[in-house]
């Protein structure tokens, strides 16, 4: 604020000392004049009616000749600064509205008002570093949760459209480089209600300065970056960055999983998934012959991938002279007949489409699929908006990297315990998760399930903790309980229980709880609900625990122990 007031002041110090200058020789002149009362004598007018007069002339408000008719000397004085004072204030208003429209001003109210409005935030927040596709999407999908964020971000546009998105739950935005510490300041990473920074920006240099900073101003503050390359990534993991995502390599795992666990692979695309979106059919990857169209760094991460699940994958790629490219690559476009025909396009059983351009992409799905109709196809989406364009050739799978990544960040954010779900998971053969996702069918046959997280504490299980305090042996499956009928279990799974001694993948409904344990469960918004009462609800828990319920007045308790 001290910034703009100099700002303002340098900028009007010489119109502001000219007004004054004029007003004020205008104000000594009509003292010295000699006027004439209303009976005829010499009269002097006084400062006050001097300046008085001036003020309203100067404005050309014209209220008279106060407090006696002028004489001629006065009123040619009065003439004379008319047109001084009226020139003085054009010259004035002029200045003030190039300093109103000067850049430099305008972004220093913006910090300002940017700096107010995240340091009024009450709850928990992020900060988002990056507002382009996957900032958006998972700005959006914060939003949709009610979850607060700060945004920074190069562009202005993108700020803009962040002000102009519909939604009740205001978020504060400014046009800044986040790499300047300075800027992630103003953002809130010193503020005791900041839980992570996203830096999601398209240069890696970017985001690892990013990484950088916050850790060395905050170390304590959970930072979640994008990175594209392994080097970038060595770089930011050997600062303590929380979670580096590689958009390429984490979609490229994910495929490899389909290939022998189909079922694996449909709960991890789940567990990504917002509550209520469609449960995905099962979906395996056809063994054989794969042509790979693209080397670059998503063809390399999927090429890795294939190959380590057995398959034989033939790579078409343009740049002949490209690092590392096989032996046996064809090289072109794959957009052409001839050249997929070259690859043999007639024996495979699967094509990816994997170029840096999506009209190559289309190209080469439309191509291949006139020339093998029965290829699975796998695409690379490069451009959000593309979205119905990949829609149409009916690709099997496609790959949008705004998606993978805001998806996978949400997860991160909102649920963080699922990701160590997966991890255990994934120990497990295929037949346990096919299990599990026909007992998730059956609690939610419609649509995804909620997922959420409970921890045992004072503040979000108040009933809970007061209980295990007192030594009272409080379980997992006393969560799950109907607290209207104790004999009726809400559909609700137990996905995950860490404790002190670990973490345990489906928890018996036996296991003890203790305080600081944190789950993992899914089910419907209303069983979410009704698990609210027998976390903070003492009567709702007592019921439940003893099948009776605890009378909460003064009276109710006396009229107990007299009963007894």
């Amino acid at each position: 604020m001290d910034s703009i007031v100099f700002l303002i002041l340098r900028q009007m110090r010489a119109p502001l000392l000219l007004l004054t200058t004029v007003y004020a020789i205008a104000t000594l002149g009509l003292t010295l004049i000699p006027g004439m009362d209303d009976k005829g004598q010499v009269w002097f007018m006084d400062f006050f009616h001097a300046f008085y007069f001036v003020s309203f002339m100067g404005t050309t408000t014209g209220f008279g000749e106060i407090p006696y008719p002028f004489t001629d000397a006065q009123r040619m004085w009065a003439l004379i600064f008319i047109y001084i004072t009226v020139a003085t204030w054009v010259y004035t208003i002029g200045t003030l509205i190039r300093l109103w429209q000067n850049e430099t001003l305008q972004k220093a109210l913006a910090e300002h008002r940017f700096q107010r409005q995240v340091r009024q935030i009450s709850e928990p927040f992020f900060v988002v570093c990056g507002y382009g596709n996957t900032g958006s999407r998972l700005v959006k999908s914060l939003r949709k949760r009610l979850i607060r964020a700060s945004v920074l971000d190069l562009k202005q546009d993108r700020i803009d459209a962040l002000m102009l998105a519909e939604h009740p739950l205001f978020l504060p935005g400014l046009q800044a480089d986040a790499s300047t510490p300075r800027n992630l300041v103003l953002a809130g990473i010193m503020h005791p209600k900041c839980k992570s920074v996203v830096a999601l920006t398209d240069d890696n240099a970017v985001n690892l300065h990013i990484a950088i900073t916050v850790k060395v101003l905050n170390p304590e503050l959970k930072v979640i970056c994008r990175a594209d390359s392994h080097e970038i990534e060595a770089n930011m993991a050997s600062f303590g960055t929380d979670a580096i995502i590689d958009p390429f390599d984490s979609f490229a795992k994910d495929l490899g999983l389909a290939v022998d666990y189909p079922y694996q692979y449909m709960l991890s695309d789940w567990f990504r998934n917002e509550s209520g979106e469609p449960l995905a059919p099962v979906m395996q990857l056809p063994k054989g012959r794969w042509l790979l169209c693209g080397f670059g760094r998503f063809g390399r991460a999927i090429h890795r991938e294939l190959l380590d699940a057995g398959m034989t994958v033939q790579v078409i790629e343009p740049n002949k002279a490209l690092l590392n490219l096989p032996v046996n690559a064809v090289i072109g476009d794959g957009t052409e007949a001839v050249t997929l025909n070259q690859a043999g396009v007639g024996e495979a059983v699967g094509i990816i489409a994997g170029a840096d351009d999506d009209s190559n992409n289309l190209s080469i799905i439309v191509t291949a699929k006139a020339l093998n109709p029965d290829l699975f196809v796998i695409a690379r989406q490069n451009q959000q908006a593309n979205s119905r364009l990949f829609a149409h050739p009916r690709a099997e799978l496609v790959m949008e990297v705004s998606d993978v990544l805001a998806t996978k960040i949400r997860t991160l954010l909102t649920n963080p315990l699922v990701d160590d779900f997966l991890s255990l998971a994934r120990a497990h053969d295929d037949s346990w998760a096919q299990n599990l996702t026909e007992r998730i069918r059956k609690i939610s046959p419609l649509g995804f399930p909620e997922v959420w997280e409970c921890v045992i504490a004072a503040d979000s299980a108040h009933a809970v903790s007061n209980a295990l305090t007192k030594g009272t042996d409080v379980r997992v499956e006393h969560l799950t309980h109907d607290h209207h009928d104790r004999d009726v279990s809400l559909p609700v799974l137990a996905l995950l229980h860490s404790n002190s001694q670990g973490a345990f993948c489906m928890p018996s409904g036996h296991a003890s709880l203790a305080l600081n344990d944190r789950l993992l469960f899914a089910g419907s918004a209303a069983s979410r609900a009704q698990m609210q009462w027998n976390l903070q609800n003492e009567v709702a828990l007592g019921y439940i625990l003893t099948g009776a319920s605890l009378p909460q007045t003064w009276l109710g308790r006396w009229l107990q122990r007299s009963n007894s």
